[in-house]
């Protein structure tokens, strides 16, 4: 029998002050006994220990593990500790969410998503961003049985937190572009369904783009609401097509060559305005509205140098090669890269 699963969260909780409740959503969820709280050395302070208090009150017993990046060796630490747990939490920004995502994935039980910045739409998908040799993989992981976002907490991190986070939904506008393309060219998987919610998400924000502010619950909200529909759309997929094409492809291949690469947000963003151009839409719209949201549209302001930028161009094509883009197979020539580059503003 030929079927697909599609996996999404079961509640999802967002508001100001919803992490002091962490305790009875997870009774709710009908969770028992010990629980593992993944949190990192900051967010831990942030929002970590009222999550921890709020399980105690509830009776829960509360192993934590402090983590500072997101390796293979990581979750297989916390892999080890999750083993008698019915639940593991992740408190934290992406490198939390991803790890504890992945380690509960592979433990066969379930993860609650308690994000304290709303930076990528890894909050509520079913993949994981993990670090290896070569840089960052996207890997398979079950999506999170339960979202809790408190806004407060959200709207307090750096602002830059929030515009990467946007810049991570505009990219969908060019991921679903390359899907469709990959769709017509080779007769890959395509979901209308998917595809709608993925760009039905971007444009939303991106009409929205004058109300996100920084400091504002709102925002936040808003922000976090986008994200985690962004993820849904992955779950309905089965494939993070929806919101992961030639945009996402640079910004691996900047992870990778970059002394020092800036956030996944951003670099999807400058890599959304790029990509665009090669497909012949409004790139300038998408520039002009990231500008409006205060996220990077310039090398400069992304903090990296324009040659890693014309190198990520280059090899940008080599990044997952199962998934056929705008780049094509053999990718931009270093000309060609670097017009592509100044034409834009990008360099």
């Amino acid at each position: 029998m030929d079927f697909r699963k599609i996996q999404l969260p079961r509640e999802i909780y967002t508001g100001a002050g919803v992490i002091e409740k962490t305790g009875s959503i997870c009774k709710g969820l009908m969770f028992k006994g010990n629980v593992l709280v993944v949190s990192g050395p900051n967010t831990l302070k942030i929002g970590g220990e009222k999550a921890i208090e709020s399980l105690q009150n509830e009776g829960f017993s509360v192993e934590t593990f402090i983590i500072d990046k997101a390796s293979q060796e990581i979750v297989l630490q916390v892999q080890d500790i999750a083993k008698n747990v019915s639940v593991v939490l992740g408190v934290g920004g992406g490198k939390v969410i991803d790890t504890a995502k992945l380690a509960a994935t592979r433990n066969n039980i379930q993860f609650v998503s308690v994000p304290t910045a709303a930076s990528h739409d890894g909050i509520a998908s079913p993949r994981a961003s993990i670090k290896d040799e070569g840089g960052s993989v996207s890997l398979e992981a079950q999506a999170p049985i339960g979202v809790i976002a408190d806004t407060e907490i959200i709207s307090k991190a750096p602002f830059k937190l929030i515009a990467a986070g946007c810049g991570d939904i505009v990219s969908n506008y060019t991921a679903v572009l390359d899907w469709k393309l990959a769709y017509r060219l080779l007769n890959e998987y395509y979901s209308d369904s998917a595809a709608a919610l993925s760009l039905m998400t971007a444009k939303m924000t991106l009409e929205s783009a004058n109300a996100i502010k920084e400091g504002h619950i709102e925002s936040a909200a808003l922000v976090v609401k986008a994200l985690i529909s962004s993820g849904m759309a992955i779950s309905i997929a089965g494939t993070s097509r929806p919101a992961s094409g030639s945009e996402h492809k640079f910004s691996h291949a900047l992870d990778i060559i970059a002394p020092e690469p800036a956030l996944h947000g951003e670099q999807c963003g400058l890599g959304t305005i790029m990509m665009m151009y090669l497909h012949g839409g409004d790139w300038k719209f998408i520039r002009d509205t990231l500008k409006i949201i205060k996220a990077p549209t310039t090398a400069r302001e992304l903090g990296i140098e324009p040659e890693y930028i014309i190198e990520a161009l280059n090899m940008a094509h080599t990044i997952r090669k199962d998934r056929y883009t705008i780049l094509g197979d053999r990718g931009l020539t270093k000309d060609a890269a670097e017009e592509l580059a100044a034409e834009t503003g990008i360099i």
